[in-house]
């Protein structure tokens, strides 16, 4: 299994070099996204590897481990949903620096994942910029499908909210009105509930 393993690997990295990218390249260059190595290769092409691969958790486990930029994103279209565990998710996210990379695992994995909304208001809370937008991205995803926490979760929710709106970075401030804008969705009550939050910190839902 592990030479089968590797042999995929081995061959999957090799395609990268076919699949190149060179604008895609330099526009991330450009924004400032600095992975150990980038082939450029895009979003749609990797689902296209992923869906002809299949599911693969041993193969999952290998692509994470290489500091690719697309092995990375493969790696999180590859995983068995009801395969990742907790700890798995928590070492991803150590490992996890870049922006793309967390909203494609949000994206592709950890939205389906029976835990999601344990995971979500867990890193909502963390000082690790990187993290606290993973659990926006995933609270939005989450509000999306109808999720609804119970009072002492939007309590929590809202407080850590208003935080994150008044923050320094731009991408979890973005991130977090988008999730806000979803959670008002859910319902009237739900909706005055974020004006009202919104509106504490002078700011409005539309």
């Amino acid at each position: 299994m592990k030479e089968e393993v590797h042999e995929k690997l081995k061959e999957i990295k090799q395609s990268f070099r076919l699949l190149m990218n060179g604008e895609t390249l330099r526009s991330m260059k450009e924004k400032g996204l600095d992975y150990h190595l980038n082939w450029g290769v895009n979003i749609l092409d990797l689902r296209k590897m992923a869906d002809e691969i299949g599911e693969n958790y041993d193969l999952a486990i290998a692509l994470w481990k290489e500091n690719i930029r697309e092995c990375k994103i493969l790696a999180t279209m590859l995983m068995p949903h009801n395969l990742m565990e907790k700890d798995m998710v928590e070492l991803w996210m150590e490992q996890t620096e870049e922006q793309e990379i967390a909203e494609q695992a949000v994206f592709n994995l950890y939205q389906h994942l029976r835990f999601a909304p344990e995971l979500s208001f867990k890193w909502i809370a963390s000082d690790r910029d990187v993290e606290q937008l993973s659990g926006y991205l995933l609270l939005c995803r989450l509000f999306m499908k109808g999720f609804e926490p119970d009072v002492r979760r939007i309590t929590e929710y809202i407080d850590q909210l208003q935080c994150a709106l008044r923050c320094d970075s731009h991408s979890i401030r973005h991130a977090a009105m988008n999730c806000v804008m979803r959670f008002a969705e859910l319902s009237e009550m739900h909706e005055n509930i974020a004006k009202k939050a919104l509106k504490n910190i002078d700011l409005e839902l539309f």
